[in-house]
């Protein structure tokens, strides 16, 4: 009796974090991108709220471990909580050379297990919006931890390790920001996304996506071809019985 081959799903890893991790909500960029390769790929959301690079280097060998489903594509998307900063925030804070350094060694690993500079996509934090984040944090006791600006700084930085990484980049904080536009909408708090802000981040991703996934194949038959192989086996029957 012959055994069933086990069939392997590529996989598209979203590793960032509290925006990625709540990119599987409702209307997130997540559920989009995991819509459109619905039976090409799993997608496979690995968002951790809180992690900076820091934190992140540690974990990723237990996320993307050798010789697993091979990858199609993977995004890091971190700097919301590197960007922090160090005297109102410093235990998520992380310098600004060592955020690059983190990010160039995220990538040293990928390519030891395998996964091509071709298949990586970093994506910088979104801009903030310091008005509404200052109102969270009032609510949690604290001052406003955070500042547009420093994100800019942290973004220039994301943008020029990918450059010396060889993989692409999205850049979102620029992109939002582009010809003066109200970036406000894109965000929930001032930093994590609104749905609108889900919608532009999916749109911008899957340009980038796209061609990396565009050539796998559509997991297991179409149904209606389980109906035309009944229908051949059934006229070859016949045809069989007539002879």
């Amino acid at each position: 009796m012959s055994t069933l081959k086990k069939v392997i799903w590529p996989q598209v890893i979203l590793f960032g974090d509290s925006i990625t991790q709540f990119a599987f909500q409702a209307n997130g960029w997540g559920s989009e991108i995991s819509h459109k390769l619905a039976r090409k790929c799993d997608v496979v959301n690995r968002g951790l709220s809180g992690y900076n690079t820091r934190w992140a280097k540690l974990v990723l060998p237990r996320i993307v471990p050798i010789s697993e489903a091979p990858i199609a594509a993977l995004t890091v998307f971190f700097g919301a909580n590197d960007c922090a900063l160090e005297d109102k925030n410093p235990a998520q804070h992380v310098p600004l050379q060592e955020f690059t350094e983190n990010l160039k060694d995220i990538v040293k690993y990928l390519l030891s297990t395998g996964v091509s500079n071709d298949k990586i996509i970093f994506i910088t934090p979104p801009p903030l919006q310091e008005a509404a984040w200052e109102k969270e944090c009032l609510l949690k006791c604290s001052a406003l931890n955070r500042l547009n600006s420093v994100a800019g700084q942290y973004a220039q930085a994301c943008f020029q390790a990918a450059g010396q990484s060889g993989v692409d980049v999205l850049d979102l904080w620029t992109l939002m920001q582009k010809d003066g536009q109200d970036f406000s909408v894109y965000l929930s708090d001032g930093l994590h996304l609104s749905d609108k802000g889900n919608q532009f981040v999916a749109e911008h991703l899957w340009t980038l996506l796209e061609r990396r996934v565009t050539d796998l194949p559509f997991i297991l038959p179409y149904w209606g071809m389980w109906t035309q192989n009944v229908l051949r086996a059934a006229y070859c029957a016949i045809k069989t019985q007539v002879k």
